[in-house]
């Protein structure tokens, strides 16, 4: 049984050693740790294999020793800016009241700007929110004071506070509940070790997750405005593409009585694109909700739940359903990836559907032989598609569709239109990249496939859309075969 522990370290020598030779008598092994002084003193995450009565005594040896904190949350830390004159002593009546109101200071960062004032940081430790009211009146009196979100302050990291208000940060800009701290904490801490080895230094990490975040809830309730274009395919068959600024793309494909979904982007606009559903498609609560999957990417499927019927091959079924039941899903089986997709399903309220709704018509478990092979047929009106699955290069059980007929092809993450993004799409789309390394399982594979795609075109001019940018016009022309 494996287990992560978020711990509160002394900050003295010999204060791993204490923490690991409880750890060794309870025949418990360390599997991981990470801990930067530069970044966060006291915190320590250490991840730990043993059985399940040895790591319930773990639990109570650590909590014994003052290792892990149940009370962490009664104390709060508030960073303030103090606005002082750059004149000598400026401070000091600050820190008469500070002392006044038996303030705890865990963090102070000033310096000159040739402005004539400095704005001065100071963390406090408050547990009466009361008594940090009554001590910002007085102090607007001595200076202009204001309270700030520590997520957005200066690379400047608080050697004691850090990771706290650093997620604290997170959870107020997405308005997460409580039990979302302990896996933002310790899928924040991984990413930042894992790029630390690779040469990433840890500000440009956590950086790169403040901004995601940040993204993430910039858009949501009147500020969600996808661009939103029409396709006429035939007479009677229409496209309907949404992009949102973060997120995969959703087309919905209508014909006559006929609906059908391609992928639905994240669960954290669930509200705002049921609205838009339901303004494109008048009876859109009354008819049957169908959607195709072209891979089990979390930006691609937040809003399953709400469809009744959910179409995908054998493979991205095989990973919803690992989800669902708790396990790790293929992006997850990649230790590159993993700590990523975590703070992504965490930060966008993400739930796996019922297994029970996904229809597999077609493919296997097993790998296909060739980067790119057809598996089946499929029908929606006038429409016939040639299904493709590929490889795994940019992720196991990834769905190409492609109707001949009509010059149409449906290409996911395999194919996306990098250049046809808007400006919010292409800012969204600079994160992953880092986070995870690559968004790309195999990225050489993926390039693979993408060519294999192309291949399989005839000459013509081709509507090809991939799940990030607008429609991509292909021509393909005699003499370029």
């Amino acid at each position: 049984m494996k287990k992560m522990y978020i711990t509160t370290m002394p900050d003295h020598i010999g204060a791993f050693l204490k923490a690991s030779e409880c750890f060794a008598r309870l025949g418990v092994n360390i599997t991981r740790v990470s801990y930067n002084k530069a970044i966060d003193s006291h915190m320590l995450f250490i991840d730990a294999e043993g059985t399940e009565e040895q790591l319930e005594e773990a639990d109570k040896e650590l909590e014994k020793i003052g290792y892990l904190q149940s009370d962490r949350n009664e104390q709060s830390i508030v960073l303030l800016e103090f606005m002082l004159k750059d004149v000598p002593g400026s401070v000091t009546e600050a820190l008469r009241l500070i002392r006044r109101y038996q303030l705890n200071i865990s963090y102070i960062s000033s310096q000159e700007n040739g402005s004539g004032y400095q704005a001065f940081k100071m963390g406090l430790f408050v547990d009466n929110e009361q008594m940090l009211k009554e001590f910002l009146d007085e102090a607007q009196e001595l200076c202009p004071v204001r309270v700030l979100d520590y997520n957005r302050s200066e690379r400047v990291f608080d050697n004691s506070i850090f990771y706290q208000s650093f997620v604290s940060g997170l959870m107020t800009l997405i308005d997460l509940p409580e039990e979302c701290r302990d896996p933002l904490l310790i899928n924040s801490n991984i990413i930042m070790q894992m790029l630390d080895e690779n040469g990433l230094p840890p500000f440009k990490t956590f950086e790169s997750i403040s901004r995601f975040a940040e993204l993430l809830a910039k858009y949501r309730g009147d500020a969600f405005d996808p661009r939103i274009t029409e396709h006429n395919i035939t007479d009677n068959t229409k496209i309907i593409l949404i992009e949102p600024p973060c997120g995969s793309n959703t087309a919905i494909l209508m014909s006559d009585d006929e609906v059908l979904f391609i992928d639905c982007g994240y669960a954290l606009y669930e509200k705002e694109m049921l609205t838009l559903f339901r303004k494109l498609i008048p009876d859109f609560d009354r008819i049957k909700k169908r959607i195709l999957i072209t891979h089990a990417d979390v930006d691609h499927c937040g809003l399953l739940p709400l469809f009744d019927e959910i179409i995908a091959i054998e493979r991205t079924k095989a990973c919803l359903t690992l989800e669902y039941e708790g396990k790790n899903g293929f992006r997850e089986q990649n230790p590159l990836h993993k700590p990523y997709v975590n703070i992504c399903k965490t930060l966008t309220f993400y739930h796996p559907p019922m297994p029970e709704k996904i229809s597999a018509p077609w493919g296997r478990l097993d790998e296909p032989s060739a980067p790119l092979e057809q598996i089946g047929f499929f029908d929606f009106s006038a429409l016939h598609f040639e299904v493709y699955q590929g490889k795994g290069g940019h992720l196991p059980g990834e769905t190409v569709l492609i109707d001949y007929e009509h010059h149409l092809a449906f290409t996911g993450d395999i194919y996306v239109n990098i250049h046809g993004m808007t400006r919010e799409q292409a800012e969204y789309n600079k994160y992953a990249p880092v986070l995870m390394t690559s968004v790309d399982t195999d990225p050489k594979l993926c390039a693979e496939e993408r060519s294999a795609i192309l291949q399989r075109l005839g000459v013509g001019t081709w509507m090809l859309f991939g799940a990030h940018g607008m429609l991509k016009e292909y021509i393909l022309k005699t003499d370029s075969l």
